[in-house]
């Protein structure tokens, strides 16, 4: 088998492999049998083998045709170890010299990885935050959590930021109703900023069974290019007024979050370690974040399109699936424009995550795999149960590795680069941590 390699253009190459023609020929032979094999033909007896003659007149050219491309992946994949490519995506294959009783050649295009020389770590700047869960903080989280499973009773009191209301309502603009202005028994939470600014502090005071006129304007940002910076009036019918009546900090309370408590200091300390464990992770989080953009900023990469576009395929289907219509929409209707920023900096972000590990020859840490199973597990009732779950499914335990190796590169890029220290709050850390990236 003979080989060469062209670079055309970055990162793509171009293969010229030669095949004997012995080994094609083979290969056509054994799939014509393959195909005749079973085939029913006129004038000859089913079970039997059909003549050869017969059998390359009748499908001597499907034969042919996949024989070849099972070579030209046989042999493509045989030179790529044989030239040690790093290979990034899949081939496309052309014959150039594609004749009966001559050797087979082919051409086959495809991209290789970038070879990448990592930047000195001293250059990434990361300002590495500490923070405390405080009575504050913990105050807040009780209270956050009575008013997620508030229920809601009708009142003849005024509303008040944090009340519901049922209202109908009809929009106006130039005295003219528009599309999309109207809506009847639409609940609406004042203090949400769900709407307009100024549609929902104009509800605040109104009762039951009141009207109100609210004068305002939509934004000059606003989604619809119609409606931008638009004064407009609307006519709004208050239904009922709903305020929240907050559940008792009791052990049925507890319970409802799977707590076995059944005072509310036990209570209060078991939502404290949760929020110093969710805090942790914040922090770990953030700081990754800034690693991570630390080494993209101090290193620029080629970007293989093919390992892009395969990058674009997932997040097509992921979006599909977060709207809940896997059933309904082909995710490759999706425009790739949507998601081709988003991809390349994933793809980024992978390979020069894996050339911090082949670099620094990393390998995951049992011990490093250990605390972040036993981190998960301490979420649940029964730790030893997820512990065993992890150690019994070695899918699960290899992303797990995959974390750990993640965590190690912080760490690496960490001990070299400048960081500095700053005081944060809880708040503040779990807004950032959850900041799309």
């Amino acid at each position: 088998m003979q080989v060469s390699i062209e670079t055309t253009s970055g990162l793509q190459r171009v293969m010229t492999i030669g095949v004997p023609a012995a080994e094609l020929e083979q290969k056509v032979t054994n799939e014509l049998k393959r195909i005749s094999k079973g085939q029913k033909v006129n004038g000859f007896r089913k079970g039997k083998p059909l003549p050869a003659a017969v059998a390359k007149r009748m499908f001597g050219k499907q034969a042919r045709f996949e024989a070849i491309y099972q070579q030209m992946q046989q042999s493509f994949f045989q030179a790529v170890q044989q030239e040690s490519v790093k290979l990034a995506g899949m081939p496309s294959f052309e014959p150039t010299v594609d004749e009966e009783g001559k050797d087979l050649e082919f051409k086959a295009t495809f991209e290789v990885y970038p070879e990448i020389k990592l930047a000195d770590f001293a250059a990434i700047e990361v300002e590495q935050k500490t923070a405390s869960v405080t009575d504050a903080d913990l105050e807040t989280m009780l209270d956050t959590l009575r008013k997620q499973n508030a229920q809601w009773e009708e009142s003849a009191d005024a509303a008040a930021d944090g009340d519901q209301v049922s209202i109908d309502f009809e929009g106006f603009i130039d005295g003219e109703a528009f599309q999309g202005g109207s809506a009847k028994g639409y609940s609406l939470t004042l203090g949400s900023n769900s709407m307009i600014p100024g549609f929902e502090a104009g509800l605040v005071g109104a009762k039951a069974g009141e009207e109100k006129t609210l004068d305002v304007a939509f934004p000059a940002d606003y989604h619809k290019e119609e409606l931008k910076g638009k004064p407009a009036q609307f006519k709004v019918t208050v239904k009922a007024v709903k305020k929240a009546a907050l559940p008792e900090l009791n052990e049925e309370f507890f319970q409802s979050f799977g707590v076995e408590a059944t005072d509310l200091e036990s209570f209060r300390s078991e939502v404290r370690k949760n929020m110093e464990r969710e805090l942790a992770r914040a922090i770990r989080t953030v700081t990754k974040q800034q690693v991570v953009d630390g080494l993209i900023a101090t290193n620029e990469i080629a970007v293989p399109q093919s390992l892009v576009d395969q990058e674009i395929d997932r997040l097509r289907r992921q979006a599909v699936q977060q709207f809940g219509g896997a059933q309904q929409l082909d995710p490759s209707r999706l425009p790739a424009e949507l998601f081709q920023s988003q991809a390349e900096k994933r793809v980024v972000i992978g390979l020069l995550m894996n050339a911090v590990i082949e670099t620094n020859e990393l390998t995951p840490s049992a011990e490093k795999v250990e605390q972040l199973i036993e981190e998960i597990a301490s979420t649940y009732q029964d730790p030893e149960e997820v512990r065993n779950y992890y150690a019994s499914n070695p899918q699960q335990k290899s992303q797990m590795e995959a974390l750990a190796l993640e965590e190690q590169v912080v760490e690496k890029v960490l001990a070299a680069a400048k960081v500095s220290q700053s005081e944060s709050t809880y708040e503040d850390m779990i807004r950032a941590a959850n900041k799309p990236a």
